[in-house]
């Protein structure tokens, strides 16, 4: 039996979910999502993928300052659903609103796996094998509530951010269909193997040559594309790294430092080298690192050059 919605949702991510759910029989009447603001590089005023996503699927569009709010909680009851569902909208949903309707919440992870803000990057830098969707009802506490439905997908060794973030949300999309077909009851979640996915931070887009260079590759997986690693060249400049690999048959350089080695960029980690396969020169697009080299003479003249092995 098709439920009347409303959708809460911001980001790229959401977007994929919010198409998915209208391509069901769960179509929303009304989507929510976060005002416009200046994005990009040229600061440029734009409005959240999910706005541009609804307004192409014609669906109306609510942008509140604050969703918890009188004026917008009255918007969403206007369009009286029978499911409000959410998905990286950005934003706490506090009292009464968590309470006025009944609320399918989407999260990429296994829960209580990676609660909070980043569970994709944080899945591919622990390692894991293995992730998945969970469809949950929102509680006060952040990504604690019981869980309708979940659906388990691998992390592949060549996943990226953008690659698994894809994945999962097409797979969201569907759980949340399904989630809203069903309505199965929810099952609280158990409190062992509770783990939290903190936002990542600035300082965290550097590469740390204290880590290992497994532990590096899998930091240039889980921010890319999106949000970008790099390392320091000397002289305070920076040199974006798109994709990498441990070097384990090469001579590292110190930590810290770049090198040229057999034609192979390498950055020196806390035990060995990083090879570096595909890097982003500031005001630059990004380029395999040979081509990068070749033009390395001029390149990275004003960065205090490389080492050559």
């Amino acid at each position: 039996m098709a439920v009347r919605t409303v959708y809460l949702g911001t980001t790229d991510f959401a977007a994929t979910v919010l198409r998915h759910l209208a391509a069901s029989d769960h179509r929303p009447k009304l989507v929510v999502t976060r005002p416009d603001r200046p994005r990009g590089r040229g600061r440029r005023v734009q409005s959240p993928p999910v706005a541009e996503a609804a307004r192409e699927l014609g669906i109306d569009v609510d942008q509140p300052e604050t969703v918890n709010a009188e004026e917008a909680r009255a918007r969403i009851a206007a369009a009286d659903p029978g499911a409000v569902c959410i998905c990286a909208y950005g934003a706490l949903i506090r009292e009464p609103l968590l309470s006025e309707h009944e609320m399918y919440n989407v999260h990429p992870s296994l829960l209580p796996r990676w609660r909070g803000a980043a569970p994709i990057e944080r899945a591919i830098e622990a390692g894991d094998r293995r992730t998945g969707v969970s469809i949950m009802r929102p509680v006060a506490e952040l990504d604690a509530g019981p869980v309708y439905l979940q659906r388990e997908a691998s992390i592949g060794d060549e996943d990226d951010y953008g690659s698994l973030s894809a994945r999962l949300a097409g797979l969201a999309g569907e759980l949340l269909a399904e989630a809203l077909t069903a309505r199965p009851e929810p099952s609280e979640q158990s409190e062992d193997g509770v783990s939290y996915a903190e936002k990542i931070d600035r300082e965290e887009r550097r590469l740390d040559p204290a880590c290992s260079p497994d532990v590096l590759a899998r930091k240039v997986r889980a921010l890319t594309p999106h949000v970008g690693a790099h390392v320091e060249i000397p002289g305070g400049g920076r040199l974006g790294v798109r994709r990498a690999a441990p070097g384990s048959d090469l001579s590292p350089p110190p930590p810290g430092e770049l090198a040229v080695l057999e034609g192979r960029l390498l950055f020196g980690g806390a035990s060995g080298a990083l090879e570096l396969l595909e890097v982003q020169p500031a005001g630059s697009r990004a380029m395999a690192a040979p081509d990068y080299l070749r033009g390395r003479s001029s390149a990275l003249a004003g960065h205090g050059g490389a080492r050559d092995g």
